[in-house]
């Protein structure tokens, strides 16, 4: 393998970042003009399937839930991502980075997850202007929703 080679295998790609694997079931809330489309594209290519949208039914594995600073009440859109999500499943917070319109301070997000019954358990560069914030249900409640 050529050095060139080797190095295009490292990159990894947004759904990597995201820990999308082929055959998860991925809900997308909060689309708006302003979302990152390589990243959509690339969850959608990595899962195998579309981005279902906040009125399905299905169970999902995995919540992206795009939020502005504006876009009302940071807890209830928490608890919203929620209900339809698997046991073990991932709300992934996507947030414009600081300097970018509709930025949510990292104190907003650390305060509204527990709120929402969430933990959250890392933060990553998700995309050029997008921020993401794993949340998940703490271990000792999975049982209790």
């Amino acid at each position: 393998m050529s050095a060139t080679a080797d190095q295009e295998g490292m990159q990894r790609s947004p759904a990597d970042l995201l820990g999308i694997t082929p055959g998860m079931a991925v809900m997308e809330i909060g689309y708006d003009s302003d979302c990152d489309e390589e990243l959509r594209d690339a969850v959608v290519d990595c899962c195998g399937s579309e981005l279902l949208d906040e009125e399905s039914d299905e169970v999902v594995d995995v919540v992206l839930l795009w939020w502005r600073e504006d876009d009302g009440d940071l807890v209830d859109a928490l608890v919203d991502a929620l209900g339809p999500l698997a046991d073990n499943g991932v709300v992934w917070l996507l947030t414009p980075k600081s300097g970018r319109s509709g930025h949510v301070e990292p104190s907003d997000i650390s305060e509204s997850a527990p709120t929402a019954g969430l933990a959250q358990t890392s933060t990553i560069n998700a995309a050029k202007d997008w921020s993401g914030s794993r949340l998940v249900v703490p271990r000792v409640a999975r049982g209790k929703r």
